[in-house]
Formats: structure tokens, sequence, C-alpha cells
């Protein structure tokens, strides 16, 4: 059984390993100018760290399902720590970038504590502890950009990632303690774990589904992360990293849905939860299209568009994880892969679009990606009733 606060600790540990990969997003324009990167440059300091990301998820996430879940991610936490003094001591635009795939491919912790965290749980208790590793996992993402400029403009932002690294030391000491992984698993040699898990998309449609809803969706919420530094950086805003940082703060309010989806995932109410979150998705590109003559409407968009994307997000790792709870690591590395490309597709459109076409390019993109999202997921569910009450053991409730 895992206790409430070990959960709180794997939640900060994930929270914290996702946030490397967004300490750069309000950094961009300070990066360029130190390293001397073109626009198409900046937009590869995001798309790089998520391709790491995407590495690690095909091919370091799936060992949660092979060896001891607590020692990898001790190994992976550590490993971490060195590849943030790399960012932050970084001389060559070379050594940064390379450094931040590294960084990416490292993240992957995070999912191994989802999966680490769900083994723990039970059945029972499964989604509400998705929800909360989740939960910090989106707290981490969104803080990241307070974080990032806060120190960036107090200290520079070398300080970001050196920071960042003696906080992951202090979380792996602090993980030495965690409970015993269970009973290891009855699982295929590592070769074989990987084909079968790819055979997952021809073969479950549950995941395949979950898996490939997941681009649109997280390209629209890297279009608003990855964008908005640009225009709240430039004239009339003329905005420092730490009040574009600060609108993370706003958005923040939205993970709360991460746990409040995983307990409406328990209860068998994925699908409609994921219907109505898709809903406010788009509509949340309408004030978005306003952010940059009203700040406040980039604040009650955000809110909108982080509350939805994260109880997506929750519900389906729920549903992700049941299809094989077995190979749970490898199901959702393989899930979360896509999350990666959806990232770096949303950073690289909203480089291009804010290049042709400023603010109103990006938030005309959001919306076409968040509307092929809403559309994807109509086509692809049964055509039966959505009830509002249904047993929590009822997987058709997750397509």
């Amino acid at each position: 059984m895992l206790s409430t606060r070990r959960a709180l600790l794997f939640a900060a540990t994930a929270g914290l390993a996702v946030a490397d990969m967004y300490f750069a997003q309000p950094l961009l324009v300070t990066l360029a100018r130190d390293f001397g990167l073109t626009p198409a440059g900046t937009g590869l300091v995001v798309t790089l760290t998520q391709v790491g990301c995407a590495v690690g998820l095909l091919f370091v996430a799936p060992l949660g399902d092979l060896v001891d879940r607590r020692r990898l991610v001790l190994a992976l936490t550590s490993a971490s720590a060195v590849a943030l003094v790399v960012v932050g001591t970084a001389s060559h635009p070379v050594v940064l970038l390379a450094g931040l795939v590294v960084v990416g491919l490292l993240s992957v912790v995070a999912q191994v504590l989802v999966a680490f965290g769900a083994a723990l749980a039970g059945p029972d208790r499964r989604g509400r502890v998705v929800g909360l590793v989740t939960s910090g996992v989106v707290i981490g993402i969104l803080l990241a950009r307070v974080v990032s400029g806060v120190l960036a403009d107090l200290a520079g932002w070398r300080a970001v990632y050196l920071v960042s690294a003696g906080a992951t030391l202090l979380l792996a000491a602090a993980l030495r303690r965690s409970p015993a992984d269970p009973p290891v698993r009855t699982a295929p040699r590592y070769p074989e774990l990987l084909r079968s898990t790819a055979a997952l998309f021809a073969t479950e449609a549950v995941f395949r589904n979950r898996a490939l809803l997941t681009i649109p969706l997280f390209a629209s919420f890297s279009l608003l992360w990855s964008g908005v530094a640009l225009p709240l950086s430039a004239p009339p805003w003329s905005l420092s990293h730490t009040a574009i940082g600060a609108f993370g703060l706003v958005a923040a309010a939205g993970a709360v849905a991460a746990a409040g989806a995983g307990r409406l995932a328990d209860r068998g109410l994925g699908q409609w939860t994921t219907g109505v979150a898709l809903v406010l998705l788009t509509a949340s590109w309408l004030p978005l299209g306003f952010a940059v003559e009203s700040l406040w409407a980039l604040a009650l968009g955000a809110l909108l568009l982080d509350f939805a994307v994260q109880a997506v997000h929750v519900t389906s790792q729920s549903a992700v994880y049941a299809v094989r709870p077995a190979s749970g690591s490898s199901l959702i590395g393989a899930y979360m892969a896509c999350y990666s490309v959806g990232s770096g597709l949303g950073a690289l459109g909203a480089s291009a679009a804010h290049q042709v076409a400023g603010w109103s390019g990006v938030s005309a993109l959001g919306a076409v990606v968040s509307v092929a999202a809403l559309v994807f997921w109509a086509v692809t569910t049964p055509r039966k009733p959505l009830a509002f009450a249904r047993s929590a053991s009822d997987d058709s409730g997750y397509v």
C-alpha cells in the first residue's frame, strides 16, 4: 500500500523531472541572444528536449517492467542531476542542446513513478494515485515557468538548472526509503517487450486511441506555452522572465482537474470526462486569441486549456495502464512518447506560426488542433450512450 505522504513524494519528484524540460520556455529569448540562435534554433531548444523524452519513453521507461523500479528511479534521478549541471554550465550551443536532449531522456522517471505508484496502490485506488502523481507532473510543468523566470531574473538563467540539479539530488535521497517494488512481474525479455508494446497499436483499440489522442492534445498545450513567451516579451508588454512565468501560477489552478479526473475514472466516467474536457479545450482558444490585447484573456484561456488537457491526460493514463497492468511502465512510456511528439510538433508550430502571422496565427493553429482532437475522440468513441455511473472495472468507458 502506498501512503499519501509517499505518493506526494512521487508527485514532487515526477513534477521536478518534467519541469526540467520546460524551464527553457520563458528563457527562449535570452537563450537565443546568449547562444546566437536563429528563430528556428530557438524552437529546437524545446523540440530537441522532447525528442530526448520520446527516446527515453520508448527505450528507457520499459525497463520499469524488467528491473526493480525503486532502483531505476534512483539511477535516473541521479543521472538527471549530472545532465542539469552540464546544461547549467554550457558555453556552446551544441553542448546546451545535447544536454537538453539528455535531460529530456532522463525525465521519463516521471512515467516510471506513475506506473510504480499505480502498482503499489492497487486497483481500487489506482485512479486516485495516478491522478495525484500526474497532478505533480502538471504542477511541475506549470510552475517551471514561474521558478525559471524568478531565478533567471535574480541570478541568471544558469542558476535555474543548477538549483534544479541540487533539488533533484535531495529528492533522490528521500526516495531511497520508498516501498519495495511489487513481486517481479512476469515479463518477456527487453527486445520482446519492445515488440509487444509496439504491437499494441494494432491490437488494442483503447491504447491506440488514447495514445493518438494525446498528440493533438499536447500539441495544443505546447502551442500555448511555447508560443506565448514571444509576444509577451515584445512590445507593448515587454514582460520580464518572472512576469511571463507567473502565468503558470494562474494555469496551475487547472491542475486540480488531474486528481478529480482520476476519481471520475475510478467510477467509470473516463469517457464522459474526456468529452467534456475536449469541448473546454476547444473553447479555451477563444479568449486566448485576444491574449496580446488582454492579459486577463490570456489568464482565463490558460486556465481552461490546462484544466481540459490534464483531465484528458489523467483518464487516458488510467485507461492505458488498465490494458496490461503487468507492463504498466512500457504502456505509459509508449503513450507518453506520443505526448512528446505532440509537444515537439506544437513547439515547432508555435515558432513557425508566430513568424508568419504573429500570435493570431498561433491561436488559430491552436484552435484547429483542438478541434482535431475533439473530432478524433468523437470518431473513435463507441456508438452507445455515455453512462453517468458505471462500475470502475468497465474499461469501455476509457476507449
